[in-house]
């Protein structure tokens, strides 16, 4: 049986631990309450997402990666706010609660090997590196595509490989892909994206015009090549760039 005096003991190492945790990783706790705010939306708009959690490995990588790496130095006390922020040359760093869905909707296993359009400061494609073999990201804004991968280097993330060029193309030396992400609103959904999804892989996307409604939307493909979509949730993402 403990006495009072064990209690005591327990109590102050445990604090002490907490304190050392915290002094490492001082934005642990930001990153938990935006764990909590992500699990909120979620249960808000279950009735459009037909779900009332999402993934547990998602949420737990969520909690683990570290947005504020991903944003610029000026953006970092907002890093864990609920919310898209810039990234410089027009684009944005995805809302959490977004980045969470559609890693969810995706549904891919360890064994996956995924393509991200609009690689972007990385983000995305670091929470889908933890859950994923391989993660192929696309970056129009050669700037960009050059700051993600010297920050993905830093950060020692291995399975992800930044590429410079038009995502409207995808990477068909690369395909095909087990599920595609894209991170940009587009107009319709691109024919080489879809050639380059593998039979019974899906694609998650964005549709509609800039400074319209889009609709975040799932696409299918079965494993006779045959395409179903649906949507799932109004969203508003900056547009995809390129030729096309």
């Amino acid at each position: 049986m403990f006495t009072k005096k064990y209690v005591f003991v327990w109590t102050t190492i445990s604090l002490l631990l907490t304190s050392v945790i915290r002094a490492d990783d001082p934005y642990a706790a930001a990153r938990a309450a935006l764990v909590e705010e992500i699990e909120q939306n979620v249960a808000e708009t279950a009735s459009r997402i037909g779900r009332r959690a999402l993934d547990e490995r998602v949420m737990q990588v969520m909690g683990e990666v570290p947005r504020h790496e991903y944003v610029p130095r000026a953006q970092r006390r907002m890093a864990y706010a609920n919310r898209p922020l810039p990234i410089g040359h027009g684009q944005t760093i995805s809302q959490p609660y977004i980045v969470a869905l559609m890693t969810d909707l995706l549904n891919v296993d360890e064994t996956a090997k995924v393509l991200e359009i609009g690689a972007g400061s990385g983000y995305q494609a670091a929470v889908l590196a933890r859950l994923v073999d391989h993660v192929h990201t696309i970056e129009i804004i050669e700037p960009l595509a050059d700051e993600c991968k010297e920050r993905l280097e830093r950060l020692e993330i291995e399975n992800v490989t930044v590429h410079h060029g038009d995502g409207y193309y995808g990477l068909a030396d690369e395909a095909p892909f087990d599920a595609i992400m894209v991170t940009a609103a587009a107009t319709y959904i691109p024919p080489p994206l879809v050639r380059q999804l593998k039979p019974g892989g899906r694609m998650v996307i964005p549709v509609g015009q800039q400074f319209q409604v889009q609709q975040l939307m799932i696409v299918d493909k079965n494993a006779d090549g045959e395409i179903s979509t649906r949507q799932v949730l109004p969203v508003r993402f900056v547009p995809l760039t390129g030729e096309r």
